[in-house]
């Protein structure tokens, strides 16, 4: 029996990262078994996410704001700015409550197999960032790919000429990991991030 309403929002679900046919179609039928006002809810909360929320003007961030909560808030030390690829990684700094400087969030990194190139990263408003602000250490934490790599080599070498300090964030071991089980590029880098004891 073909409906076509929900294959259309099973099309829908699937067309989320991670969710396979299966799981598309048994959340398109838990759909039909709310009733209307959930679903309404359901509805208004997706389309709240697009109309609500947008880029922080500052930082890229993501916000219900004009200005983000972290660019807006006071207390942070001006001086330090983590360059990470997607809002997501900023909620993940934030959650370990240890960094409590400014971030600038890239959205994205440079992909030449996906054709995603430098002008379409939040570059020049980082640039613009460094040099009307007070900025002494840009930490570049992209993630430990090829993409990830390229763009914090790219973002270092167009910082080289200012007077900022540029540091990358250390790879190494997860806390409860195996050292048989990781690979040869974690090892090396849990090796060059080594810190005293």
């Amino acid at each position: 029996m073909y409906l076509k309403a929900l294959e259309r929002l099973t099309d829908a679900f699937n067309m989320l990262p991670s969710v396979g046919r299966k799981s598309a179609e048994r959340m398109a039928y838990a759909v039909l078994e709310m009733d209307e006002t959930s679903v309404k809810e359901f509805s208004n909360a997706l389309l709240n996410v697009k109309t609500r929320i947008h880029r922080c003007p500052i930082c890229g961030n993501l916000t219900e704001n004009e200005i983000c909560e972290i660019c807006s808030e006071p207390s942070r030390d001006k001086s330090t700015l983590l360059v990470v690829s997607y809002p997501k990684d900023v909620f993940a700094f934030e959650k370990t409550g240890e960094y409590k400087g400014l971030y600038h969030v890239l959205n994205g990194v440079i992909s030449i197999s996906k054709g995603r190139g430098i002008k379409e990263l939040n570059i020049p408003s980082l640039l613009e960032r460094i040099n009307s602000s007070n900025i002494k250490e840009v930490v570049i934490a992209t993630n430990p790919t090829i993409e990830g790599e390229t763009t914090a080599l790219y973002i270092s070498k167009l910082l080289e000429k200012t007077n900022v300090k540029v540091t990358r964030i250390a790879y190494g071991v997860p806390m409860g990991g195996n050292l048989d089980y990781a690979d040869a590029i974690t090892l090396t880098k849990a090796l060059q991030g080594r810190t005293k004891i």
